[in-house]
Order: structure tokens, then sequence, then C-alpha cells
């Protein structure tokens, strides 16, 4: 990355507030145009949503989902800043698309922060062995490494999966564009996944 790549990134975060990747993405779709981007990232609710997110949600509600014939159950707990916006039907809709998600797609964690080292740890292990396996070198290893990880985390951790209606976004974006939406933080806190005769 170049430095007036960087540049245009810092000043980019600090006009909108958005994540790196996100402003590093922006800038990539609108030809490094600072105001362009600043505008993207606001059309995907992207840039209101990253101010708002250190915001405190002592609100919310828990909503379950029984799936086809009542073989998957989930129960989550979807929090907001207001009772207000966590009595809107809305609300209610997004936590059930997040239901269906997990139903679906079976994710272990919310978040990557989540992820117990030791998890980490041992599949960082086991990936090195089946790349040795192959005959990669360590050089190699080392570089394929973050990629096979920032994988195993879009399949455990909910918020880094694809959203199974629309695989051009993930849930985390699901979330942001509600955040954008509602006008306040929105976090998913926790969820319990319940199968008949299995995990």
């Amino acid at each position: 990355m170049s430095a007036s790549t960087t540049d245009l990134i810092k000043e980019l975060r600090d006009r909108t507030g958005a994540g790196l990747m996100d402003c590093k993405k922006a800038l990539t779709e609108n030809n490094n145009d600072l105001d362009k981007s600043a505008d993207w990232l606001r059309e995907k609710g992207i840039a209101k949503a990253s101010k708002k997110a250190g915001r405190v949600t002592k609100e919310g509600r828990n909503i379950s989902y029984i799936h086809g014939d009542g073989k998957i159950g989930v129960l989550l707990e979807l929090n907001s800043e207001t009772d207000f916006v966590a009595r809107n039907e809305a609300f209610e809709a997004l936590g059930k698309e997040i239901c269906l998600q997990i139903a679906a797609m079976a994710p272990l964690y919310v978040s990557e922060e989540q992820v117990p080292a030791a998890d980490i740890e041992r599949e960082t292990k086991v990936l090195e062995a089946q790349l040795k396996e192959e005959g990669k070198k360590p050089e190699q290893i080392e570089k394929i490494i973050p990629g096979k990880i920032k994988k195993y985390y879009s399949e455990v951790c909910l918020l880094n999966q694809a959203f199974i209606k629309d695989n051009t976004k993930t849930v985390d974006d699901l979330v942001k564009e509600a955040i954008s939406k509602f006008g306040e933080n929105i976090i998913v806190a926790r969820f319990a996944r319940f199968q008949v005769g299995g995990a």
C-alpha cells in the first residue's frame, strides 16, 4: 500500500468514522475520490454505523425461531439503545433474519473476539500440517495462513458469515445497515442453537 493511499484511508476514516477495510474498499470502488468514497460509505450505512458502534446498548429483546419441522431452534439476544427501537417490528424482523442465519449456518461464536486462542492455535497447526503435506515451503505457509484463518472466521463467527439471503454482504453488514436505519447502536449479544439429536 503506497503512502498516498494510506493517507487517503486515514483521511476518509477521520471524516466518516468507518473502519480501515471499509475505507479501503470505498476508495477502491471510487478511484480514490474522497468525496465519492465518503458518499459511498454513507449510502451503505457504514459511516453512521461506525460512529454509533461504541454507544451503550441496555435495551433489546430475546427473539426465538423454530426451523422447519421443529428440529432446530434458535434463541437470540439482540440489544439496542432504546426500548422504542427494541419494540419496532423492523427490529424483530432483523432478529428473525439473524436467527434464520444461525439455524442454517450453525456458527459457534458471535464474533472473532470470542474465538478462544487455543482454537486458533489448533486450527493454525492443522493448516500448517496440511500445507506442508501439499509440499509448500515455510515462507509460503506463512503467507497462506492468515487467509485460511480469515476463512475459518467466516465459517465459525456469525458476524463474519456471508448472509444466506445475499452473499454479497456479511451478517455484520446487515447489522450495520440496521444501525444506519434505526439511528442507534445494535449489538448481537449472544445466541443459542438447539438441534434435535445433535449439536
